[in-house]
């Protein structure tokens, strides 16, 4: 019996212990699974933000590229009717005398003109498809150059501060886009500001990382020279900032803007394999600070000054390539007020036609990039073999990818964007000529 009880309670001891231990497994895998379906739920939403972030990413990436396609489509035509119309402005203007009125017609004539040119211009910087001629600059060199037109473009109640910094170093951009970037984001910062307030420009360095610009996925680390622009304007709100590198949005009144400043200032900063941040409040005014890699090595080739005095005249010979004939008679017309002989072609084959049979000496080949039988660069490479050594000095109104690699040209060549003036006509073509012989 006692034996007997000894077991029965033993059983009875051990048989509820069992079965806690039992419940316990059963505890256990719920809770797995319910962690694994957790986990899995997890994943799942993670997948869908990252495929609806990437739907997002992509859907902005075509709708640039259409705008791309659509800017690059209407530049080259437009650009050559604004070459027409500031072109010959330009000349009647200097037959009138400064008091009289029609003088002051043709300077708002110009103004107009130029105005559009440079809506064109935006449109194709933001697209990314700005031919540019990049060089190594001094930064805080190239900036100082500015500050004089910034200040007309800002007025007098804005006050700009300029705090060069002691190691900003040098990068490698196209002057021009520099100019126009800060045109940007200093007339932004001016119409941010109510009434009196001041823009800081600043230039620095940093060494980026992941850790700097988390979001970055294509980050590459280094050293890089900053650009900050900040204002005590009235700031932007978390959602606003969203969006203020989309083409034609704008915060501002029906006809105040195009929205296309900020837009063409990533599209530049971009195109430079750089970077741009905002930092923003509402009531605290903005800081936009871009990120260019800096040049460790190279001499700076800074822009010349605006007004600095250079021989923009000369007497060589030139042929010229232009299938709009209103713009080529312009352009001639141009060239030999410069002093230049020009010999006009209105077709590839009517240039090759005069590369051979002129008797004279050739040195330079202005020649029109998009023409309806033959490229501007297939020209140059004809024309060179029948007269070896020749310059050449492409322009468009467009940027052709026939003789820029991804928006760059190679060194050596010289480009000539449209519309174009006397002045800028001039320059290009003692640039492209240089002061060497050729045959």
């Amino acid at each position: 019996m006692h034996l007997v009880f000894e077991s029965a309670i033993c059983h009875e001891h051990v048989g509820p212990e069992r079965e806690w231990h039992e419940d316990e497994k059963a505890f256990a895998m719920a809770m797995a699974n319910l962690v694994s379906l957790a986990l899995e739920r997890a994943a799942r939403r993670k997948a869908e933000q990252e495929r609806e972030s990437l739907a997002s990413q992509l859907l902005q990436s075509q709708k640039l590229e259409a705008i791309g396609r659509l800017a690059g489509g209407v530049a080259h035509d437009f650009n050559n009717m604004l070459t027409v119309i500031l072109g010959n402005a330009e000349y009647v203007l200097g037959t009138f005398d400064a008091d009289d009125d029609r003088h002051e017609s043709m300077v708002q004539l110009m103004r107009a003109g130029q105005r559009s040119a440079d809506l064109t211009r935006q449109l194709l910087a933001f697209a990314r498809r700005q031919a540019v001629e990049p060089r190594v600059l001094d930064i805080n060199d190239s900036i100082s150059h500015t500050l004089k037109m910034l200040g007309r473009l800002l007025g007098e109640d804005i006050r700009l501060v300029w705090k060069p910094g002691a190691d900003a170093g040098k990068v490698l951009i196209d002057p021009a886009q520099i100019d126009q970037m800060l045109a940007n984001l200093t007339i932004n910062a001016r119409d941010a500001i109510r009434g009196i307030g001041t823009i800081v420009l600043e230039t620095g360095s940093a060494t980026l990382d992941k850790d700097s610009l988390p979001n970055e996925d294509d980050l590459v680390a280094g050293c890089y020279t900053v650009i900050s622009v900040s204002d005590t304007g009235c700031g932007m709100d978390a959602a606003t900032q969203q969006r203020i590198f989309e083409p034609f949005f704008t915060t501002k009144a029906q006809g105040e803007g195009t929205g296309l400043g900020l837009a063409t200032v990533y599209g530049i900063v971009s195109q430079n394999n750089g970077y741009i941040k905002v930092y923003s409040e509402p009531g605290h005014g903005a800081i936009f600070k871009i990120y260019l890699p800096t040049q460790a090595d190279g001499t700076p080739q800074a822009s010349a000054p605006s007004g600095e005095s250079t021989t923009l005249r000369g007497s060589e010979t030139v042929l010229l390539v232009e299938d709009e004939r209103s713009l080529m008679e312009l352009a001639q017309r141009m060239l030999e007020r410069l002093g230049y002989t020009v010999l006009p072609a209105s077709s590839a084959d009517e240039a090759l036609v005069l590369a051979t049979s002129y008797d004279g000496r050739i040195d330079l080949l202005l020649t029109d990039v998009i023409m309806p039988e033959m490229n501007g660069r297939d020209v140059w490479i004809k024309v060179a073999e029948k007269r070896p050594g020749i310059r050449c000095l492409f322009m468009s109104g467009y940027t052709a990818e026939v003789i820029a690699h991804q928006g760059v040209l190679e060194e050596g060549v010289h480009f000539l964007q449209k519309p174009f003036t006397l002045k800028g006509l001039a320059a290009k073509v003692r640039e492209a000529l240089g002061d060497s012989e050729t045959a």
